[in-house]
């Protein structure tokens, strides 16, 4: 079996019973995919390589954050994008939204731009999130710790974290959390929706 009809095989077995994907949309997280390994041959930008580990770390945990973003055009900042986690697969779900997908290292940078090639509603930021101008509706982050996402939160955030990140979050004073949506792949993964509070 080619790697891509693996990679479509994979998407949605783990994948369908939250949202069918259409054929378009599988077809451009694939293209995600054919880019990322290419490069990460000199960039690490992953360090999961079996194919299935691939498509449900990265991809349906991704597009599992996306569907549960509420309806609607909304501006997103991919707080530390990397790998274009979760950010790209959002877009490609999410096109009535606007992404920036933010990240420092330079070369992961080229890596992004090279990645969403295409994709009008995305732009890629060569710097710390802290530091990208504009204020958006939604922060979202996985594999960035929690505590230095919350202080860029204008209004709402979206984390994927495991158990004992997604207790600790919801110490933390000026959001009100909703209850923690588990992630339906086993391993002890949380979606967590925060809003900051109005002052």
């Amino acid at each position: 079996m080619s790697d891509e009809k693996e990679f479509s095989a994979l998407l949605i077995r783990h994948f369908s019973a939250i949202k069918a994907l259409s054929p378009l949309e599988i077809s451009a997280l694939y293209r995600h995919y054919e880019v990322l390994v290419r490069w990460n041959k000199a960039l690490n930008l992953t360090s999961i390589r079996r194919l299935e580990e691939v498509v449900v770390r990265h991809y349906c945990e991704s597009l599992f954050l996306a569907v549960h973003l509420p309806g609607g055009s909304a501006s997103v900042l991919d707080f530390g994008s990397g790998a274009g986690f979760p950010g790209i697969p959002m877009a490609v779900l999410r096109p009535d939204c606007r992404f920036v997908l933010a990240e420092s290292h330079r070369r992961k940078a080229v890596f992004l731009r090279e990645a969403t090639r295409g994709y009008d509603q995305v732009r890629v930021e060569a710097r710390r999130a802290e530091d990208v101008p504009g204020s958006f509706e939604w922060v979202v982050s996985r594999a960035v710790r929690w505590n230095r996402v919350l202080p860029v939160v204008q209004s709402c955030v979206a984390l994927l974290l495991g158990q004992q990140d997604a207790e600790a979050v919801k110490q933390a004073p000026g959001f009100h959390w909703l209850p923690d949506v588990p992630l339906p792949w086993g391993d002890s993964k949380f979606l967590v929706l925060g809003a900051r509070f109005r002052a």
